[in-house]
């Protein structure tokens, strides 16, 4: 008997996504928003990603490394958090922050659905699926203050970095208006 494959957040897989990463980086071209592309081993994890940031800037020198929650309300709204990937989240505070109801983790056939990504793969570049389903997205303002941001695109095997003014180019281009996130401690 053999297995069935199971689509995980990889280029291996990146057919089957609802907008191809090559679809992206020519939205991203056509745009003219200049990024630089890194190739990895797929990441799953902050604690991954840490581990293959060669040529990347550190967070001392300007690198903005960020975790992205896919998250919903008892409302049924969707919502992307993107957030420095030290930070503590608590997900109550967080909800009065984005001014949302009780906030729960989204499942990844939504996540697929809505974002169209898969679990790994989640960025503020999947809001070029988010922003015609509604999602609404909320950044920790001290990325907008870092030299480059860096995110995947669409797949965990690889990482774009581009500065802060050129991800705010792509979101507006999409119609989106962040929600700013400033946390206590900041």
């Amino acid at each position: 008997m053999t297995e069935a494959i199971m689509p995980d957040a990889s280029s291996l897989f990146q057919d089957s996504l609802p907008v191809h990463p090559e679809s992206l980086i020519s939205q991203l071209n056509a745009l003219n928003i200049t990024f630089e592309q890194f190739t990895h081993p797929p990441l799953k994890t902050v604690d991954d990603s840490k581990e293959h940031r060669q040529n990347m800037l550190t967070k001392q020198n300007g690198g903005g490394h960020i975790k992205n929650l896919y998250l919903r309300d008892h409302k049924k709204n969707n919502f992307l958090a993107v957030i420095q990937e030290d930070q503590n989240v608590d997900l109550k505070e967080l909800a009065q922050m984005m001014q949302s109801g009780r906030l729960s983790f989204g499942s990844a056939v939504r996540l697929l659905e809505n974002l169209g990504v898969r679990p790994g793969a989640v960025t503020p570049l999947s809001m070029i699926t988010g922003a015609n389903k509604g999602v609404a997205i909320a950044i920790d303002t001290r990325l907008f203050n870092v030299e480059k941001i860096y995110m995947h695109p669409l797949v965990n095997d690889k990482t774009l970095s581009m500065t802060p003014e050129q991800l705010h180019l792509f979101l507006t281009h999409l119609e989106v208006q962040p929600i700013n996130l400033v946390f206590p401690n900041q």
